[in-house]
């Protein structure tokens, strides 16, 4: 991971996998007891989403599976920042509220000029400068005195500069499970000249997966390596993954890919996503995916902040932290589709996140995607898969970054999404399910090697 990590709206190692089993097994035992019992220079504020009134829907399930998470869904992601932090001891470490960050690095916009140069008399030494281009941002990387611990200097540069802009850099990761064996496989097929384009901040794709081969693909990141990971692999295929009895949501179209992971200690970061943004910025692609959670941070935000303000859809993953968690970002920052999952019974999935926040669920769970390092697919489960079914469906609204057509994206998707749980938009299922018919169900792949 790297530097401000942001983590995946999902896990990707037999660990995790472990624990989303006894999780699962918990919650069976739970429905089981259940019946048995009862027989910066600041931008303008950005509009919230339109809180529009919903179709009639069909006669559909309603009501939400009340079964209560496992105690340890919540753990899940803390588990992961717990193993990340012990394999990256000296390039990471934790804020206080145990979020990773880059070790000895807080991220830095001053007021004004004169603020900029009294960052000495604070105690802080400049490492560098990011420029963002595209987005008219920078910020400055500085580090503290010489035994001065981060939250310490944090607080100095926000008491001398009360108008600036002062944080961690965190990490952020993921926020969905691939797990389990590999079952299925299938061939790559011609997809054919793309007319959407659709943009992805994730970690990096295997390019050789049958479904991915002959995908259009722009990539960002890692200085032009490629370093293929779980989720993003995963991601990229529900995107514009093509092959017999698999297709993505968005097949056939142009994926901006940007890997802010590279397989590094300080992958996820701040920067490295701020970095994408604006790549994506500059190529003016429209919907931009994000899979990945992690705290408010302030540097991050005006980034976002930013990209909405130019006409962009920023469609990203509610979190697996469970109901009762407190937000995670970039999902809860003004004018980001935030997207939670449901199962294929139409249950939002136990774990994920809520809030008024929410915008859409979509499929993120009993689906299957594809397999980094082999031909074949894993099960999938979690909210950073429905995210980029929400994404497609919003690219197919959106051709270009426009405010005014971005709003009407959103509004036109609101009024085609299958109203669940309380009638309206709910802190649940936000305006509803959408992308329901976009599901790979593994039970209809094939099964032989082609």
């Amino acid at each position: 991971m790297r530097r401000g990590i942001f983590f995946h709206a999902g896990v990707v190692d037999r660990d995790m996998y472990r624990l989303s089993l006894s999780r699962a097994l918990l919650g069976v035992a739970l429905l089981l007891a259940a019946a048995g019992a009862q027989a910066q220079l600041r931008l303008p504020s950005l509009p919230s989403l339109p809180n529009l009134p919903s179709v009639a829907p069909p006669p559909v399930l309603r009501s939400v599976d009340s079964t209560l998470a496992p105690a340890d869904l919540s753990e899940l992601r803390r588990r992961s920042i717990d193993q990340l932090l012990s394999r990256h001891a000296r390039e990471l470490e934790r804020d206080p509220d145990g979020e990773p960050v880059l070790r000895g690095e807080l991220l830095a916009v001053p007021s004004s000029a004169a603020a900029r140069d009294a960052l000495p008399a604070a105690g802080v030494t400049i490492v560098r400068e990011q420029v963002l281009e595209g987005l008219d941002e920078r910020w400055l990387v500085v580090r503290p005195a010489a035994g001065q611990d981060l939250r310490t200097a944090l607080a100095q540069l926000r008491r001398a500069d009360p108008g600036g802009r002062y944080d961690y850099h965190h990490v952020y990761t993921g926020s969905g499970e691939v797990s389990g064996p590999a079952q299925t496989s299938a061939t790559g097929a011609a997809a054919p000249r793309a007319a959407l384009r659709i943009g992805l901040i994730d970690g990096g794709i295997d390019r050789h997966h049958p479904v991915l081969r002959d995908a259009a693909l722009q990539s960002f990141g890692c200085d032009g390596r490629r370093h293929p990971s779980a989720h993003g692999t995963a991601v990229a295929s529900l995107l514009v993954g093509r092959g017999d009895g698999f297709r993505g949501a968005a097949a056939g179209a142009a994926l901006y890919a940007a890997d802010v992971y590279c397989d590094a200690p300080g992958g996820g970061s701040v920067e490295a996503i701020a970095q994408a943004f604006a790549w994506l910025a500059r190529e003016k692609v429209a919907v931009i995916n994000v899979s990945l959670v992690g705290p408010p941070n302030q540097v991050l935000e005006r980034v976002v902040a930013a990209v909405v303000a130019r006409g962009h859809l920023v469609v990203a993953a509610v979190g697996n932290d469970g109901p009762a968690a407190p937000p995670l970002y970039p999902a809860a920052w003004p004018g980001v589709v935030a997207v939670t999952a449901t199962d294929a019974r139409r249950r939002v999935l136990p774990e994920a996140g809520r809030g008024p926040h929410v915008a859409f669920a979509a499929p993120g769970s009993d689906m299957a995607g594809a397999a980094n390092g082999s031909a074949r697919f894993v099960p999938l489960r979690g909210t950073s898969f429905a995210a980029p079914l929400v994404a497609a469906e919003l690219a197919a609204r959106l051709a270009a970054p426009d405010p005014a057509q971005a709003s009407r994206a959103i509004a036109a998707l609101a009024q085609a999404a299958i109203d669940l749980g309380a009638p309206g938009r709910d802190p649940i299922f936000g305006f509803g399910l959408v992308g329901e018919a976009l599901r790979n169900d593994p039970e209809r792949l094939p099964l032989a090697l082609h």
